[in-house]
């Protein structure tokens, strides 16, 4: 059993490795391909018949690049399609939802002190949450409503903060968070997957056919281009947040999440700006760099204290009962404890790393997985050792684990 927890974090580290690449090779196309379309020159006479062009410069080379309002006249036969990278950062941010968050969700996912569920009701909500907002999201853009670009975007925010202070209401903290921003980036995904790529496909058939491919698909992708343009940075904050307590781990994380967005609006707005030759506006920054200290207050304001009454789930339990658990106890409490706290007293640590507490019976059993694997497989925990931790102790937490998952 140790064995397969040691393969099961290889998993889950070559996973989140591939999500990381995926997602730098999405994120970098995307800002690309706008920078570049806001960027074209349309004030030429384009022999072509092209909507607008650019010439560029990377690595000793020269591009010579232009874009089609529609299609060309004809249609090349080595069309390149920009689509599996926002296809394999949907999937294998999924598979780490399910690695961590499901798999794991005794630890992860469910917070007893927000609301108690039973796991496969916590799974439940997830799934059905990513799927609905999917679903609720395309309808808006396809209603009247989404004829209005202001008062849509407006509308999504909305729903979006909505959103958090649900999820925030249901999961952990850490796991509400990492929901949100999955939520968001399925709506991006969705937009690749069943609006941009559909659309180009027709464009592409009538060009094959001979006929006149219709404007309104490139109009559509557009908008829903222009939606992920904006979402983009507040997700990469999102997936960032389950490193940072101070983000998920305070009462207004929900708020904090919510202003997230705006920060990306305005940030977005000032690349957009000034790529497309319109000016700096230099207002922008101010405005995010005051959401953004106003994010730095909010999570300074005291949180709920949490039940330190509740009772362990039965994965913990079988950790507390397990042969050598007193002794592992008190190495942790010894050696662990003056961090991960709820008020450190090691100099330096204002509040406990990753939000990870390590005070009472409940925590430290809760924990066990991680205490394994950060002190006692490896040397980890403590960063360097500092609170002198031997390797008697480290042994026995190895065999205090292995013991229980033996079971």
């Amino acid at each position: 059993m140790s064995d397969f927890i040691i393969l099961a974090e290889w998993l889950e580290f070559a996973v989140r490795w591939l999500h990381v690449i995926t997602a730098v090779a999405w994120i970098g196309s995307s800002f690309y391909f706008i920078a570049l379309d806001l960027g074209l020159h349309r004030d030429r006479n384009l022999a072509s018949g092209a909507d607008g062009e650019e010439w560029q410069v990377h690595g000793g080379g020269f591009y010579h690049v232009q874009k089609y309002l529609v299609a060309p006249a004809a249609m090349p036969g080595d069309l390149i399609w920009f689509k599996w990278e926002s296809y394999w950062t949907w999937m294998s941010g999924f598979a780490l939802l399910v690695l961590v968050y499901y798999l794991g969700a005794d630890l992860y996912l469910v917070d007893p002190a927000v609301l108690d569920l039973p796991v496969w009701q916590a799974i439940a909500i997830s799934l059905a949450s990513l799927a609905g907002g999917w679903v609720v999201y395309d309808l808006l853009c396809k209603s009247k409503l989404g004829e209005n670009t202001t008062l849509l975007m407006v509308l999504l925010f909305a729903v979006l903060v909505a959103v958090a202070w649900g999820y925030t209401h249901v999961f952990s903290g850490r796991a509400a968070l990492l929901h949100l921003g999955a939520f968001t980036a399925s709506i991006m995904t969705g937009n690749v997957f069943f609006i941009i790529m559909p659309n180009q496909r027709v464009v592409v058939a009538d060009l094959i056919a001979g006929r006149k491919p219709d404007a309104k698909y490139g109009k559509i992708a557009k908008q829903r281009s222009t939606h992920n343009n904006y979402l983009t940075l507040p997700v990469i904050f999102l997936m960032l947040s389950n490193h940072y307590p101070l983000a998920f781990a305070s009462e207004w994380n929900w708020l904090i999440a919510s202003l997230v967005f705006l920060m990306g609006v305005t940030i977005r707005h000032w690349f957009n700006t000034h790529h497309a030759r319109r000016g700096n506006p230099h207002w922008t920054w101010i405005v995010t760099a005051l959401i953004f200290l106003l994010i730095v207050w909010l999570s300074t304001l005291p949180a709920p204290v949490a039940d330190e009454t509740q009772a362990m789930n039965p994965a913990a339990e079988r950790f507390a009962r397990a042969d050598g658990f007193a002794e592992v106890e008190g190495i942790v409490l010894g050696r662990c404890s003056m961090c991960h706290a709820a008020e450190p007293s090691y100099t330096g640590i204002h509040w406990a790393p990753k939000g990870v507490r390590l005070e009472t019976t409940a925590e430290i059993a809760a924990e066990a997985r991680r205490i394994y694997l950060q002190a006692g497989l490896t040397h980890a925990m403590p960063p360097a050792n500092v609170s002198f931790i031997e390797p008697d102790e480290r042994a026995k937490i190895v065999a205090w684990y292995r013991a229980a998952v033996a079971g």
